[in-house]
């Protein structure tokens, strides 16, 4: 196995990233499961998220032993990096069978927020809507001017939490990431996955242009490239006889 866990959690977990296999399995409750698996799990008072990552194919296991590094080491990786965008990293772990990549997982603290940005996003008469966006457009403006491209910067991985009259964002499933300075066009471009209406995304990228100042027809970028995106999604799910929504 190789783990790493982040120094202030490490005389905490180091028994519980360990054994990390046991608790998963023991824990049965998923909050989210597909390609991946998500659970909640309580360890010494603290509420952590772990994600196991699927077994990777026979390509894939060589690639992630020999040539690059895990999404679970990605994860921690970048968590640590973007520490202020993201919920606490505590560790991640991997588990090789023959010598090559087989298991591995990333732990968390648990961010608990109120609502993902799907909600506002959806709903026309969620409460607040107007000053969500326009803290969303702030708090994206600050991810991009750290030079953050996230390349999965989709409604389900940006969770929200109100406190008082403010709101506090982070972002999850950070193992997809580019570290750049981002032009005008990387920056509209990062909105594209959202999947907002016309009138949602022009709230927020007019509020984002706002703050930004030094781009010509932002909001223009923003709606033309989020249409593309929605195009080819919608393409993708015509061949597969599915119904396409935009």
């Amino acid at each position: 196995m190789k783990y790493r866990l982040n120094p202030p959690f490490e005389n905490i977990f180091k028994d519980f990233l360990l054994h990390i296999q046991k608790y998963f399995q023991k824990k049965s409750i998923s909050i989210h499961k597909a390609r991946n698996e998500l659970k909640i799990i309580p360890f010494n008072n603290i509420q952590t998220v772990v994600k196991a990552f699927s077994i990777p194919n026979i390509l894939n296991k060589i690639a992630y032993t020999f040539f690059k590094d895990s999404k679970a080491k990605k994860s921690f990786d970048y968590s640590l990096k973007l520490s202020d965008f993201t919920p606490a990293p505590i560790g991640y772990i991997e588990f090789f069978k023959n010598g090559l990549l087989d298991e591995s997982y990333f732990v968390s603290e648990e961010f608990v927020y109120d609502f993902t940005i799907r909600e506002p996003l959806l709903e026309k008469d969620f409460p607040d809507r107007e000053s969500i966006f326009k803290a969303f457009a702030k708090f994206t403006l600050t991810l991009h001017n750290a030079g953050v491209f996230h390349k999965d910067y989709s409604p389900g991985n940006i969770l929200i939490k109100k406190e008082d009259d403010n709101y506090t964002f982070k972002i999850v499933d950070v193992n997809r990431m580019r570290f750049f300075t981002l032009s005008c066009d990387e920056r509209a471009k990062n909105f594209s996955k959202l999947w907002a209406s016309k009138e949602a995304l022009t709230a927020i990228t007019t509020e984002y242009s706002k703050e930004y100042g030094v781009c010509e027809d932002f909001t223009q970028k923003a709606l033309h490239y989020s249409l593309q995106n929605k195009k080819i999604k919608n393409f993708k799910k015509r061949l597969k006889g599915e119904e396409i929504d935009w």
